[in-house]
Formats: structure tokens, sequence, C-alpha cells
């Protein structure tokens, strides 16, 4: 018989049979399974991070909504101080004529 024949002798038959297996193999089961939970770890990681994504948009969008009513807040009451101030400084003028008014009457 020719070692390159195409053909297989009848009394091969059975052993190529028995070689080739219809059910894939453990080993085969392994990588499948392997591959599908690699897969779904890697899918559970992302919608953990887009959960963590889209929670600190939301923390960011609510510390900048907090940060702009302070800087509302202290521009307030940065405009109520100079307010007072000016209006302390008006009364302190007024305090002082008056003093300045009665040493005048008292020295003449």
């Amino acid at each position: 018989m020719c070692s390159f024949s195409s053909e297989q002798p009848l009394y091969l038959l059975p052993l190529v049979l028995a070689l080739h297996r219809p059910w894939p193999s453990k080993r085969h089961h392994h990588l499948l399974h392997k591959r599908r939970r690699r897969a779904q770890v890697q899918e559970a990681r992302r919608r953990k991070r887009m959960i963590l994504k889209r929670e600190m948009k939301m923390r960011n969008l609510k510390l900048y909504m907090e940060n702009q009513s302070i800087i509302e807040e202290n521009e307030k009451l940065r405009k109520q101080a100079l307010h007072l101030h000016k209006e302390n400084q008006t009364l302190l003028f007024q305090l002082q004529n008056k003093f300045s008014q009665q040493s005048n009457t008292k020295s003449e």
C-alpha cells in the first residue's frame, strides 16, 4: 500500500473514527468557559465603570452647584460688608465733626 494514498485502509477506519470526537474535549470546554467568564468579568467591569462615571458626574454637578451658591453668598456678604464699612466711616466722620465743633465752641 502506498503511504501517500488518499484512501484510508479499512482496518484504520475505527481508529480514525475513534480519534475524531463528535463532542468537544474537556480542554475545549474549559477554554470556552474561561473565555466566557473573562467576557463576563470584562462586561461587569465596564458596567461598573459606567455607573461610577455617572455617579462622579452627579457628584461633580452637585459640588459645582454648591460652589456657585457659596460664591453668590460670598458676593452678597462682601457687598454687605462694604456697605457697613462705608456707613461706619460716615458715622465716624459725623462723630469727629461733632467733637471738633464742641471743642471749637468751648475754646471760644
